[in-house]
């Protein structure tokens, strides 16, 4: 689960996330196509499984002013779709995740950083070669990321994903565990 957690970081550290209030201001929203490869040595913490990730990401995001201090939140509604491959074999599972993230609190650290809390929900599937599902994640977790504002608190065109600082709440759905349902598929 490792991986798509990252997955889900990065996403929502590249202004994908989202709070509607009253008071907000729209700063921006469009839409999001990315497509991402990239190669992940020890794998799922198995010595030598060395795979590629190949991640599809559409959906739509925004990005609004909220509080006194007018702090950029954002949010997202996302499709996300994995292939994961071992490079050795060729051997792959396939994921994927609709999500919506939103920031929940913005914190002005007074140092240029900003403390973010995310909270991401949704349902995350993983399938195997032949199609069936193998493992699931629903439900919805917190985490925190550090953001630096570059000087510009108002700003979001030039904050820089710092740091994932960790869960806050866990899964409150069923967490089946992709690494155990991927490895002996793609090992195999």
């Amino acid at each position: 689960m490792r991986w798509f957690s990252v997955a889900l970081v990065l996403v929502a550290a590249t202004a994908t996330t989202f709070v509607a209030v009253a008071s907000a201001r729209q700063i921006d929203s469009g839409p999001i196509d990315e497509l991402l490869t990239e190669e992940v040595e020890n794998f799922c913490g198995e010595e030598g499984l060395t795979v590629e990730f190949v991640t599809h990401t559409v959906g739509r995001f925004h990005v609004v002013s909220h509080g006194r201090n007018q702090l950029p939140y954002f949010g997202a509604n996302l499709k996300i779709t994995e292939v994961v491959t071992n490079v050795e074999n060729g051997n792959s599972v396939m994921s994927t995740a609709t999500t919506r993230d939103k920031d929940q609190r913005v914190t002005d650290n007074g140092n240029g950083t900003f403390t973010i809390l995310v909270l991401a929900t949704g349902n995350a599937v993983l399938y195997g070669p032949d199609g069936k599902a193998i493992a699931r994640n629903p439900g919805q977790v917190r985490f925190e990321i550090l953001i630096d504002n570059n000087g510009t608190p108002t700003n979001p065109d030039d904050d820089e994903f710092l740091e994932f600082l960790g869960e806050v709440k866990g899964s409150t759905g069923r967490s089946d565990d992709f690494c155990e349902a991927a490895v002996p598929i793609l090992l195999g």
